[in-house]
């Protein structure tokens, strides 16, 4: 079976800017620190497993078809779970739903792994994966191609399912602190 590549392989690089160095690791974290991004939980389950993480690295690809790109840590047990169900759900969170993502984010060290789903009220769309109750919007998706990008896995997804509410703050994430942004 081949595998269809779509990377634009007659792309060259400018060669003046491919010879300058990078910034360091902790340049980008403290810019992005200024960038608000949406909050999300990312959900997977194989089986009996399930796993979930918080996250802010999702992004909007095409509405049509409709996809969206989720990076996941390659440490984290839901990379793997992602991996071999070929499937996810983004919980785009309110802003009364910061306790569930910070358990998520592993910011209650009691907390580890299904256990985290003993908070927030879950159900299932259409993968199985598990959907949080009440989040602003769940996008019930499944994974159609995975890219290798250094210490994370990118998953472009096919959305399969959708809830949202209309009411409600957005909770976001801002200079190391989860903040809500009234409608």
């Amino acid at each position: 079976m081949s595998q269809e590549i779509n990377q634009k392989l007659d792309w060259k690089a400018n060669p003046d800017l491919a010879a300058l160095p990078t910034i360091t690791a902790d340049d980008h974290r403290y810019g992005m620190r200024h960038f608000a991004v949406g909050v999300t939980i990312i959900t997977s389950k194989d089986g009996d497993r399930r796993a979930g993480l918080t996250a802010t690295a999702v992004c909007s690809v095409t509405a049509d078809p409709p996809r969206l790109v989720v990076f996941v840590n390659k440490n984290v047990q839901a990379c793997d779970i992602v991996m071999s169900s070929g499937a996810l759900c983004v919980n785009v969170l309110a802003g009364e739903q910061e306790e569930v993502a910070k358990v998520f984010a592993g910011m209650i060290k009691e907390v580890h792994g299904d256990a985290r789903f003993e908070h927030g009220q879950w159900g299932t769309l259409v993968t199985g994966a598990p959907a949080l109750e009440n989040t602003l919007a769940s996008f019930d998706c499944r994974v159609i191609k995975v890219f290798d990008e250094s210490t994370h896995q990118a998953f472009l997804c096919e959305i399969l399912a959708t809830r949202e509410r209309n009411d409600g703050e957005a909770l976001i994430y801002l200079n190391g602190a989860f903040r809500r942004l009234p409608q």
